[in-house]
């Protein structure tokens, strides 16, 4: 076993450390961007409006499918790391295992459940009767594929933390170049379900991969026989930690639930395809900011273990630059050049005169969202889970959700758009107050 692979992540320079590990992350979540940016680019230019607002009615359900996926996968992630800071390979190893046979039993329930009520819960976001059937079409071959997108999360997280950031690039790579070949051909032969259909072979294709790597009994972390029983101790930890991330997804499930409904009250179907194109390319930069998240995980994971809190300030506040460096580009392609990008999704002017407004009011205060994000994630790296938990909730529960309420009373449909910028902007304050206290808790311990 080589014990030692993952050391440097407790002597290496941070700024070096982070580019290695960062940098493949960044690379495939980029690509992974990328893809679903052309999934919907393909979906609105030959599938019509009404196919792209389909897909946005399925954004709860993704973003609930994710929810579980994260709970197993930063909570397994984060452990793995802390474990073989702590020299503990063991308990590292038996994380691996538990990891397989939770996906697989809440992967197939996730499925059996929504497949059961998916046209109601779909009438219930939102979707009506010229979205349904694109919406049902598309969740239909998703759901039937979940376990397989469930365990191909997990795993390439998992290669992540034990020091292989470049084959789980490599393992995302893959995933957005099948995806990219197969799309278009898919989505001429079946619609919005062959946008579906591509996404589950390309998974499934990777994950075999991965699978393959982990196999390697030289790997600090592989599969082995025996090792698949589920232990008390250790399931509680990953669920501990993989709450945060848990919470913050299935929160967004209801705010996208709450925000569909008000788009259908106040704008209709047009509105609702609108929130489709501007959630596209909110992601964008997001999905940067999130593999810089997932380089950091594993160096933050591993120092915390080793108690090296001078090397773990270092890492968070590089982090943060860089992300905000994402963010603020963004903002500022988004404000300048909104019609361009817009115009890429659709040709219908009163659509993209929609979008291009939601666009702009939604990235108002984009270049701080960058920071809030990795504050998150910093105190799940380290384990300290209830913190993680309240700053997941505050943006999405306490700030957004209320405004989204109230403000469409004052100002009709702006109000909706404009929600989000404000909870950004509270929510960053929150998250800096406490990054402030608990680094300033942890310099004492060095100084």
């Amino acid at each position: 076993m080589q014990a030692g692979a993952p050391l440097e992540l407790g002597n290496e320079k941070i700024p070096r450390l982070l580019r290695q590990y960062a940098v493949p992350s960044i690379i495939a979540m980029s690509c992974s961007s990328l893809y679903n940016l052309v999934d919907s680019i393909f979906i609105g230019q030959f599938a019509g409006g009404y196919a792209l607002a389909g897909l946005a009615l399925t954004f709860p359900l993704m973003n609930l499918g994710t929810a579980f996926s994260s709970l197993i996968a930063v909570g397994a992630s984060a452990n793995i790391g802390i474990y073989l800071g702590q020299k503990n390979y063991p308990m590292a190893q038996k994380v691996l295992g538990n990891v397989v046979t939770l996906n697989f039993i809440i992967g197939l329930a996730y499925m059996a459940i929504l497949l059961a009520f998916l046209d109601p819960i779909l009438c219930f976001f939102g979707a009506s009767v010229n979205t349904l059937p694109h919406a049902r079409e598309y969740m239909q071959v998703i759901l039937g594929g979940n376990i397989i997108s469930h365990t191909y999360f997990a795993l390439n997280a998992v290669l992540r933390a034990t020091g292989l950031p470049r084959k789980a690039m490599n393992a995302s790579i893959y995933t957005v170049l099948i995806n990219a070949v197969l799309d278009p051909l898919f989505i001429y032969w079946w619609g919005i379900r062959g946008a579906a259909i591509a996404t589950i072979i390309a998974q499934a294709i990777s994950l075999s991969w991965v699978i393959y790597v982990l196999c390697n009994r030289n790997h600090v972390v592989h599969f082995q026989k025996g090792g698949y029983r589920l232990q008390k101790t250790i399931v509680k930890r990953i669920l501990s930690v993989g709450m945060s991330p848990f919470c913050m997804n299935t929160t967004a499930c209801l705010i996208v639930i709450v925000f569909n409904q008000g788009l259908k009250q106040y704008g209709g179907d047009l509105a609702i395809a609108a929130y489709g194109i501007v959630n596209k390319l909110t992601f964008l930069f997001i999905m940067v900011v999130m593999g810089l998240n997932q380089g950091m995980q594993p160096i933050a994971s591993y120092n915390f273990g080793a108690k090296l809190y001078e090397r773990l300030e270092k890492v968070v506040r590089h982090t943060a630059i860089c992300a905000i460096a994402v963010t603020t580009t963004g903002f500022i392609i988004a404000e300048l050049f909104p019609h361009q990008l817009v115009g890429l999704f659709t040709s219908d002017q009163e659509l993209m005169d929609e979008a291009v407004k939601g666009l702009r009011i939604s990235f108002m205060f984009y270049p701080i969202v960058g920071f809030q994000m990795v504050t998150s994630n910093f105190f799940r790296s380290i384990g300290y889970a209830g913190t993680a938990i309240f700053l997941s909730l505050t943006r999405q529960l306490i700030f957004l959700l209320p405004l989204m309420l109230i403000l469409p009373h004052f100002i009709g449909l702006d109000g909706i758009w404009c929600s989000m910028p404000i909870a950004d902007l509270i929510s960053c304050m929150v998250s800096a107050s406490m990054m402030v206290y608990h680094l300033r808790k942890f310099r004492r311990q060095y100084c």
